[in-house]
């Protein structure tokens, strides 16, 4: 069951992870654009390889924590402070996404593959998410930190973002729309609000 469990974490955490616009779901859009669909999945084929080798990273970080609670209760109070924080940005203060897709894309045609891997290599924001993600549903033991759900989770990641890169890739292909037609700031502070209420709730309940 706990198998199922961390496949459905990792799987569904790496898809709300790649919602939001960023730089390489972005970049998967305008490679898709500019030099076609298998050209793009190719790119996030690459990317995914590294997620995968930072997820796993991320949860034997996690692991180590969740052996240490009294270091998890200090992060989770932290973390709280953090997600408040960018709720209130993402909603009031964050500039609108709905802009227009740059038309250019500087790289070379070539190598796309270890193109996405390298750049994937440059966004570190996938550790401290892991990490919070897998303790935080660990402390509802919906989580396992054993061998084969960690090597379950790290793939469903991978799927999971691979899913997300393709969906991009996809809808500027074929709707070959210039500009998003929702500001994804709000998504992203419903997303960090959601997350602050779970938090808050663990540590509501460990009182």
């Amino acid at each position: 069951m706990l198998l199922l469990s961390n496949f459905l974490i990792g799987f569904l955490a790496a898809i709300v992870g790649v919602i939001p616009p960023g730089l390489l779901n972005m970049t998967a859009a305008k490679i898709s654009m500019k030099q076609g669909r298998k050209i793009a999945l190719l790119f996030s084929a690459g990317v995914c390889i590294t997620v995968c080798f930072q997820t796993y990273i991320a949860l034997i970080f996690a692991r180590y924590l969740d052996r240490h609670p009294e270091i998890i209760d200090i992060l989770q109070k932290v973390a709280l402070g953090i997600f408040l924080c960018l709720t209130l940005y993402f909603f009031f203060i964050a500039k609108d996404t709905r802009h227009e897709i740059p038309k250019e894309v500087n790289h070379s045609k070539t190598n796309r593959f270890f193109y996405g891997i390298l750049l994937a290599a440059l966004n570190l924001l996938p550790l401290p998410y892991w990490v919070y993600i897998s303790i935080t549903f660990s402390a509802f033991g919906w989580f396992s930190f054993e061998h084969w759900s960690l090597a379950i989770a790290v793939i469903a990641s991978g799927m999971g973002t691979f899913l997300m890169l393709f969906i991009y890739a996809q809808y500027f292909r074929n709707k070959k729309k210039k500009k998003m037609q929702l500001n994804m700031n709000y998504l992203i502070g419903l997303i960090t609000a959601i997350i602050s209420v779970i938090t808050f709730f663990k540590i509501f309940q460990e009182y």
